[in-house]
């Protein structure tokens, strides 16, 4: 019969994959909203609300084994591990809220959106959100390096989407105001896409005690 502790600490891993599944989907409703499909309003303030409380229901647990418990080293960095994590989550859902304001004053943004390929840049942050969520879960080596090298591709394409933009607007002054509203929302993703890279080097913290960067990782895998 598995200890209180045991149980605490289950109840804390399942929080954190639910939160994660949590701004999976409300990431999913920011890029309909992005490119003009319709969206639940009422789902989604549902879904930052859970996101709230889940939060808050992080720190509580964690607070109350530190309280209650002397957790053991592999323990202690899981728990703490859990509590940036949850940190991060947070943060993507409310980057993703951002959008979905911000894609409302983009008037003419599906032009810009297909001829600067947004919507791919769009599918390649929810795969590295799905995956960020999958190395929590499997604290698999292999997935937190893929998720290290889809943030460098994100962040690589990121910035050429943004160069060419802003030459657009410098071409056309009728695309300024819906140019500058979507540079803002590439800026969005490519900081969801670090919150996912920081939260895949907390995992490998929790996995392996040593605190990496995602630079160096993907400089070591690079040498093997």
């Amino acid at each position: 019969m598995p200890t209180h502790f045991e149980i605490e600490l289950e109840k804390l891993k399942n929080v954190i994959i639910k939160i994660g599944n949590l701004a999976e989907i409300q990431f999913s409703e920011s890029v309909k909203a992005l490119l003009s499909e319709p969206i639940e309003g009422k789902e989604l303030k549902k879904t930052e609300n859970k996101i709230d409380k889940l939060d808050v229901k992080i720190d509580e647990i964690c607070q109350s084994i530190f309280a209650l418990q002397q957790p053991v080293a592999s323990d202690l960095r899981f728990i703490m591990a859990s509590m940036q994590i949850s940190n991060e989550i947070e943060r993507i859902g409310d980057l993703a809220i951002s959008i979905i304001k911000r894609a409302k004053s983009i008037k003419d943004k599906h032009d810009l959106i297909v001829k600067f390929e947004v919507a791919d840049l769009a599918r390649e942050v929810k795969q590295i959100i799905i995956k960020t969520n999958e190395s929590f879960l499997t604290r698999d080596e292999k997935t937190i390096g893929e998720v290290f090298v889809l943030n460098s591709a994100i962040q690589k394409k990121s910035d050429e989407i943004i160069h060419g933009l802003i030459a657009e607007m410098k071409l056309r002054s009728k695309a300024v105001v819906s140019g500058t509203n979507l540079v803002i929302v590439l800026k969005h993703l490519e900081r969801i896409s670090q919150h996912c890279t920081n939260i895949a080097e907390y995992v490998h913290f929790m996995v392996n005690a040593k605190i990496i960067k995602h630079e160096k990782f993907e400089n070591k895998t690079t040498d093997n």
